[in-house]
């Protein structure tokens, strides 16, 4: 088991840059597929990226494609969202969560979650 705590949200502009954490506790995520997720109001909860286990392979939603970047730093046992040139439809909840699969796509196959870090992007 693992506990995910996600940090790093906030109020910026749009082109601005964030970057997201999540901490892991009680176990370690070297062991896990960390995925990112999104849910913005009025939205179904999306696929955003994900680092995998093996290898940290990445792998991003096409609207991200280029501008998110997924990490970790298994010596902090943390991963890492970085999202630059921010755009105001960004704007949601954004969630890590953990999996032992490959590359799981769907929230289904995240047994792990955090409680989430809101991001909000200014036009």
């Amino acid at each position: 088991q693992v506990q995910l705590g996600e940090s790093g949200g906030g109020l910026v502009q749009a082109g601005d840059s964030l970057r997201l954490s999540c901490a892991a506790s009680r176990g370690s995520l070297s062991t896990y597929t960390v995925g990112w997720f999104r849910l913005a109001p009025g939205k179904e909860r999306e696929f955003v990226a994900l680092v995998s286990w093996r290898n940290d392979d990445t792998y991003y939603a096409d609207f991200v494609k280029g501008r998110f970047f997924s990490s970790r730093d298994s010596a902090k046992n943390t991963a890492y969202l970085q999202m630059n040139s921010l755009k105001p439809e960004d704007t949601a909840m954004y969630y890590c969560a953990a999996s032992p699969n490959y590359m799981p796509f769907m929230g289904i196959d995240y047994p792990y979650w955090g409680q989430g870090t809101q991001v909000t992007v200014s036009s």
